[in-house]
């Protein structure tokens, strides 16, 4: 009698979606079509051919969306998703563990350092996104690396605490700690207080936004750059955007739903400007901001309104529509194609801001 064949084991089985995965979205255009479907046309845009390849394999596998029947299922979703698609090293960036006190006891961070950047460097202080309920150090680790290689500067991803465990402003409190150790603990990380910056995507550009809100109202110093990766920016309003694009584009209308009831349950304390910093009074005397959205992006709309109301007090601004991607879009770097493509005029934005600030 044969002996059966042992299970594959499961880092081999992700190694080999995920290099099936790149395979199929770098096949030629008209093949790739044929898998993706017509093209889809919204609002005047076209989504991405790639982009739209990958959902339809997504919908296949029965991941069409990002919560779950439970926390803990989608953060391993997340999780085995964040393996598949970014399944590939970023050589050439080294990581020190930090950890950081807090008065709920502290929490942990990771220090990005490019190994070829020995003097001292700008810092971008990092909040993951994930809805205030997905995410950790692992899961952006590769962005991160990104962010610090080709950025040329060193990377602090902070690991707030998460709901529904620690709700709203739990998040907000361990995002303040993390830039306020950054300030504190400057020389040691290898930057400067005058050279730091805050970025994230999603919840952690909501976190971003906020900390930059923060630090500019009290006496603590303001960082340089805010980088805002389609923020989420205003939890108390509907706007056209999440009607276009609340199925299909993996941010679901159910999934903001799921992430705010976890975050925020009360729905009549949902205007607090530190959570819909959109809604704070006064945002003049902000650090310039670079803010990407996303054309096929249900917070596409509320991002370009945050836009606008800091133009109109003279913050200084860079605004990025990438039309034919949808949220998310950065986690989906290590795919190549048209989603490293982004990554890298966001990283080239970055740069630019820096350099400009004199």
């Amino acid at each position: 009698m044969s002996k059966p064949l042992d299970p594959i084991p499961s880092h081999l089985r992700t190694r080999a979606q995920g290099a099936a995965l790149r395979r199929v979205l770098a096949l030629p255009q008209p093949v790739l079509r044929r898998i993706a479907g017509a093209p889809i046309r919204i609002d005047g845009q076209e989504l991405a051919l790639e982009a739209q390849a990958l959902l339809r394999m997504q919908g296949l596998a029965g991941r069409a969306q990002l919560s779950a029947d439970t926390v803990e299922k989608a953060r391993t979703a997340m999780r085995e998703a964040t393996k598949i698609i970014g399944d590939t090293a970023v050589a050439g960036v080294e990581t020190t563990a930090e950890h950081i006190p807090t008065a709920s006891g502290g929490i942990d961070a990771r220090l990005y350092r490019p190994e070829t950047l020995t003097a001292s460097s700008a810092l971008m202080v990092f909040y993951h996104g994930g809805g205030w309920v997905l995410g950790d150090l692992d899961s952006y680790d590769g962005l991160c690396r990104m962010l610090a290689k080709h950025a040329g500067i060193r990377v602090l991803s902070v690991d707030y605490r998460l709901a529904p465990e620690s709700p709203f402003p739990a998040a907000l409190d361990d995002a303040l700690d993390g830039y306020r150790y950054a300030l504190d603990h400057a020389e040691k990380l290898g930057t400067t207080p005058d050279s730091l910056l805050v970025g994230g995507d999603s919840a952690g550009g909501n976190l971003a936004a906020a900390v930059a809100q923060h630090a500019t109202a009290s006496d603590i110093k303001k960082p340089v750059l805010q980088a805002l990766l389609y923020p989420a920016v205003d939890a108390s309003t509907r706007r056209r955007s999440r009607e276009l694009f609340g199925e299909g584009f993996l941010l679901t209308d159910a999934d903001m739903d799921w992430f705010m009831d976890h975050y925020q349950p009360d729905s009549s304390l949902r205007g607090d400007p530190r959570l819909s910093v959109l809604l704070a009074e006064d945002l003049s005397g902000l650090p310039p901001a670079y803010v990407a959205t996303a054309g096929f992006d249900p917070l596409r709309d509320e991002g370009e309104e945050y836009v606008r109301r800091l133009r109109e007090v003279g913050v200084p601004v860079a605004a990025r529509r990438f039309t034919d991607l949808m949220h998310g879009f950065l986690n989906l770097h290590a795919a190549g194609g048209r989603f490293q493509e982004a990554l890298f005029e966001i990283i080239g934005s970055i740069r630019t801001g820096l350099a400009l600030r004199g």
